[in-house]
């Protein structure tokens, strides 16, 4: 066996259906005492809910939340905890409000406590991402990572078959990239292809009933998994080209890392054999590549780039911008493959 280096990242998790009666709990073990409730404005409703549970604890509500962290509201919401007086960030939905949460514990190290209502994956990470003049900068920074997240799977209920199928194979990616990753090890990658596991089984099953709370329970497990790989190791060309591509031209996040997913395997899958059969027998196919597409196919979701917004002039900038700063990846980056990666995408054509 070769050697290898693994670092586990101090999170708390408290995980089960009506975990989420335990939050007055886990904000008097931070010793906290004026919180702040951050959501995007679709969700204020349910968070409202949150804010007259917990009363005289809660310093106020801030549900700006949007993709890609635009570094005005990024701004905006620092000032708002600022002038709240708040000892603690409550993030209560995806990946754009936990990523508001990031940008706020960034500059002033507010703990953050994250409840998930989707499987982006991004509360178990100390990674953040902050969009400005059309470029999505990203980072590692332990005091953006959370200190505890609740997994309450009833709070997934009401997410919609299309979000759950994309918000489902957004946190496949994280897990994918983290088998074939520069600093990948054992550990990781039996989180990885479990997290696989647990999705590619639990998206369909949610697609036929959405208020199926074991399957519901299952993909929000396989998202916890995958979200503990993305913060562990680094990841490569998927997510290069899907934060080029949302914070360039402002597509969907989770729509996006739907659709490049099946292709940048097809991009790495001579690169990285051992890690393409690990992932092809966490989906149940003969192919990493293939199998990723058609989960996304067979389940409703969108497999072109051209149907959620981007153009073709877009494709040669997208390109430029991801050779000039590139992540690293298994097989070399090339402009030919790269455009030819980038057109199957647009296409939606299904990997070969």
């Amino acid at each position: 066996m070769k050697s290898f280096i693994y670092h586990g990242l101090p999170s708390r998790v408290v995980f089960g259906a009506g975990s989420v009666e335990h939050l007055e709990r886990e904000i008097d073990l931070l010793g906290a005492k004026r919180v702040i409730l951050l959501s995007t404005p679709q969700q204020r409703e349910q968070v409202e809910v949150f804010a007259e549970r917990l009363s005289a604890r809660v310093a106020g509500v801030f549900a700006k939340a949007v993709m890609h962290v635009p570094m005005e509201t990024a701004q905006e919401a620092r000032d708002f905890a600022i002038e709240a007086g708040a000892d603690c960030a409550i993030a209560i939905g995806g990946g754009s409000t936990v990523g508001l949460g990031k940008a706020i514990a960034l500059t002033s190290s507010l703990p953050i406590i994250a409840i998930p209502t989707t499987y982006a994956g991004s509360e178990m990470t100390p990674i953040y991402g902050i969009t400005e003049a059309g470029l999505k900068r990203t980072g590692r920074d332990m005091r953006v990572l959370p200190k505890t997240v609740i997994y309450d799977p009833v709070l997934t209920a009401s997410l919609p078959a299309s979000l759950s199928v994309t918000s489902g194979i957004n946190a496949i990616a994280h897990a994918a990239e983290g088998l074939y990753a520069q600093d990948a090890n054992p550990i990781v990658s039996l989180m990885a292809e479990e997290g696989i596991r647990a999705l590619g089984q639990g998206i369909g099953k949610v697609v036929e009933r959405l208020d199926d709370p074991e399957a519901r329970g299952e993909c929000l497990y396989g998202a916890w998994l995958c979200g503990a790989v993305l913060g562990s190791v680094g990841m490569a060309l998927h997510h290069k080209l899907c934060h080029t591509l949302g914070g360039t031209f402002n597509l969907p996040h989770a729509e996006t890392h739907t659709i490049v997913l099946p292709h940048a395997l097809a991009y790495n899958r001579d690169a990285s054999p051992e890690a393409m059969k690990r992932i092809a027998r966490a989906l149940g196919s003969d192919d990493a590549a293939q199998g990723a597409f058609d989960l996304a196919r067979n389940n409703g979701a969108p497999t072109s780039l051209k149907a959620i917004g981007l153009t073709e002039g877009d494709i040669d900038i997208a390109i430029d911008l991801a050779l000039a700063k590139p992540y690293w990846n298994p097989r070399p980056l090339e402009r030919a493959p790269l455009r030819a990666l980038l057109e199957a995408a647009y296409e939606g054509r299904r990997p070969e």
